[in-house]
C-alpha cells in the first residue's frame, strides 16, 4: 500500500487518541448540547409573556412552544441520524448548530404567531442534527467502559443549557422583552458552529470497538430490527422516553406554575429555576459521573438498577411539589426534584451506546430522541395544556387548573423506573452481542 496515497485525515483517524484531544472534543460537544437545551428552556421560561401578548390558551401556547418544534425535530431526526451513521458527523453537527441558532435568533424578530411558529419549525429542523452525531463522535473517542462516564459529562450541557434558558433568558426578557432572550441565545451559536467545524476532528467510526462492531453501515430497518432483539435496548428506550415525559414534561410548565400559583414574576421564576438547574443539576450530573467512574459501574446491571431506584424515589417529591400550597415548601421540593431530572440522562445514553454496534449508534440515539421528544415536547406540553384548559372551563379551577394538570402527570415516574430497572436483566448479554 502506498502511504503517500493515504490522506492526512485517515492517518489522524488511525492514531491513538490523546487524552487532551478526547476531552477537548467532549467539552466542545457539551457546549453545543448546552445551546440545544437553552433554546427549549428559554421558550418554556417565556410561556407566560408570550401567551399574554399573543392572546393564547394553554393548549395554544403548548403547540407554539412545544409541538411546533417537535413536529420537525422528531420527523427529521432519524433520517439525519441515519446520515450521521454514514457521513461526516462533525460537518452535520456544525451545519445543524448554525441552522438552529440562526432560527432561534429569528424567533426574536417574530412579530406575530405565524412568524414565531415558522421560526420554531426551523429550530426543530436544525436541532434534529445535534445530539445523534455528538453521541456517536463521543463513543469513538472513549472506550466502552468509559462511555457512561463520558456521556454523563456530556449531559452537563443539559444543566448549563437549562441555566442559560431559564436565568439568562428571564433576565433578558425582564429588561428588554421576551424577543431579546432569543437574540441573546441564538447569535453566539453561529460562532460556535464555525469553531466546531474548524477544530473538532472526525474520528474513524468504531475505532475503539472490536472489528465486528465496527462493520459496514446499516439501514434504518436493520437498526430497528436489531434493537427489537435487544431486550435491554427496548427497555432503555421506553424507560428513557417515559422518564422525559415525567421529568421534562413537568419542568416544561413549572415556570408558568410558579408564576400563576405562587405569584412570581417571569424574572423571579426564571432566575430561581436557573440557579437550581445550574447548581443542583450540575451536582447531580457530577454525582452520576462519579458513580459511573467507580469500578462497580463496569457492570451495566449496577448502572441500570441504580437509575431505576433513583427515578422511583424522586417521583415521590415530584408528586408532593405540585400539591403543596406553600411557596417555601415548593422551593424545597424543587431542590430535590430538579437534580433527578439530570441524573439518568448521561448513563442511559452510555448504556445504549454499548448495546448496539458502532455503525448503529447515531441512529439508536435518534430513536431515543424521537421517542423522548414525542413524549416531552409533543405529548406532555399539549396534554397538560389541554387538561389545564379543561379544569379551568369545566371545574372552575381558575389559575389553579395548571396545578391539577401537573399532578396527573407526576406519577408516571414510577413507570419509567420499572423499565430502567428491568433493562438490567439482559443488559450484559446484549452488550456482549453488540461488541
Amino acid at each position: 500500500m502506498d502511504l503517500g496515497s493515504v490522506s492526512a485525515a485517515a492517518v489522524a483517524a488511525e492514531r491513538p487518541v490523546a487524552p487532551r484531544e478526547r476531552w477537548y472534543v467532549l467539552g466542545m460537544l457539551t457546549a453545543v448540547y448546552a445551546l440545544n437545551i437553552a433554546d427549549r428552556f428559554s421558550i418554556s421560561t417565556l410561556i407566560e409573556p408570550i401567551r399574554a401578548e399573543l392572546h393564547l390558551s394553554d393548549s395554544g401556547i403548548a403547540f407554539l412552544t412545544g409541538s411546533a418544534l417537535a413536529v420537525f425535530y422528531v420527523t427529521v431526526g432519524i433520517p439525519v441520524a441515519a446520515l450521521a451513521d454514514r457521513a461526516n458527523r462533525r460537518n452535520i453537527l456544525a451545519v445543524a448548530l448554525a441552522a438552529w441558532s440562526a432560527m432561534t435568533a429569528l424567533c426574536g424578530l417574530a412579530q406575530n404567531r405565524l412568524q414565531l411558529t415558522l421560526a420554531r419549525f426551523g429550530v426543530g429542523i436544525g436541532e434534529a442534527g445535534g445530539t445523534p452525531p455528538s453521541t456517536s463522535i463521543i463513543a469513538d473517542n472513549f472506550p466502552p467502559a468509559r462511555r457512561p462516564l463520558a456521556l454523563t459529562v456530556f449531559a452537563l450541557g443539559t444543566c448549563l443549557g437549562a441555566w442559560l434558558g431559564s436565568s439568562v433568558a428571564a433576565t433578558a426578557a425582564e429588561r428588554s422583552g421576551w424577543r431579546a432572550a432569543f437574540l441573546v441565545l441564538g447569535i453566539p451559536g453561529v460562532a460556535l458552529a464555525l469553531i466546531v467545524w474548524l477544530t473538532v476532528p472526525e474520528p474513524r467510526r468504531g475505532r475503539l470497538d472490536s472489528a465486528s462492531a465496527a462493520g459496514a453501515a446499516s439501514t434504518l430497518g436493520q437498526t430497528l430490527r436489531y434493537i427489537a432483539r435487544q431486550r435491554s435496548a427496548v427497555h432503555l428506550l421506553v424507560g428513557g422516553a417515559v422518564a422525559t415525559f415525567w421529568s421534562w414534561g413537568l419542568m416544561w410548565w413549572t415556570p408558568a406554575f410558579l408564576q400563576r400559583s405562587h405569584h412570581l414574576s417571569v424574572g423571579e421564576a426564571g432566575r430561581m429555576l436557573g440557579t437550581m438547574h445550574l447548581v443542583a443539576g450540575t451536582g447531580s450530573t457530577l454525582l452520576a459521573g462519579w458513580l459511573m467512574a467507580r469500578r462497580a459501574a463496569a457492570d451495566p446491571r449496577y448502572v441500570s438498577r441504580l437509575l431505576g431506584w433513583v427515578t422511583a424515589l424522586t417521583t415521590v417529591p415530584s408528586l408532593i411539589l405540585y400539591a403543596v400550597g406553600s411557596e417555601r415548601a415548593a422551593m424545597v421540593l424543587l431542590w430535590i426534584f430538579v437534580p433527578a431530572v439530570y441524573f439518568y440522562i448521561g448513563p442511559i445514553l452510555g448504556l445504549l451506546q454499548n448495546v448496539v454496534p458502532a455503525h448503529m449508534r447515531a441512529t439508536t440515539c435518534a430513536v431515543l430522541l424521537f421517542l423522548a421528544n414525542i413524549a416531552n415536547l409533543l405529548l406532555a406540553p399539549q396534554l397538560i395544556g389541554a387538561l389545564s384548559d379543561w379544569f379551568a372551563s369545566s371545574f372552575g379551577a381558575g389559575t389553579e387548573s395548571l396545578r391539577w394538570a401537573l399532578l396527573l402527570l407526576a406519577p408516571t415516574g414510577f413507570w419509567a423506573a420499572w423499565h430502567i430497572w428491568t433493562s438490567g436483566r439482559t443488559i450484559r448479554e446484549d452488550a456482549a452481542r453488540a461488541s
